[in-house]
């Protein structure tokens, strides 16, 4: 892995901005996977009651699997990063009923398999407590 003196800034890996980006900071970068960590805000969607619905974990994958693929693509590959995504949740699973407010979240995200512009990527994301969840999601890469 790399130190995270080395990474790119997030916002120039994926598009997502204000209330919508909800990854922090960048932990982990490697060629097979990345992890990433963020903290609960009230200002994150699905939010009730101080808490957020535990779906909110399939953007957390999805947006740990945009940075690993956007940087992968640049530092890999040699290619400009971005180009959108299509991404399908393919599987998941949810270990809690809500996420409170404060609440650090770490996501790790590993490719699963390959071929052409499609891969399949598996993450888990959990908090000091244990496992939130986990989410198998399809990603596909457009030129």
């Amino acid at each position: 892995m790399y130190t995270t003196e080395n990474y790119p800034p997030i916002d120039s890996l994926i598009p997502h901005r204000d209330r919508m980006r909800l990854v922090e900071e960048i932990v982990g970068l490697t060629a097979e996977g990345a992890v990433t960590r963020s903290t609960v805000t009230s200002q994150w969607p699905l939010m009730y009651d101080m808490k957020v619905d535990p779906l909110v974990i399939i953007e957390l994958v999805a947006q740990t699997s945009a940075i690993h693929v956007s940087w992968k693509k640049g530092a890999v590959h040699g290619q400009k990063g971005g180009g959108g995504l299509l991404v399908g949740v393919k599987e998941a699973e949810f270990f809690l009923d809500s996420i409170s407010v404060g609440t650090v979240l770490t996501t790790s995200i590993r490719d699963m398999y390959s071929l052409d512009n499609y891969t399949v990527l598996e993450g888990i994301v959990c908090a000091e407590s244990g496992n939130v969840g986990r989410v198998e999601i399809q990603v596909i890469r457009f030129h």
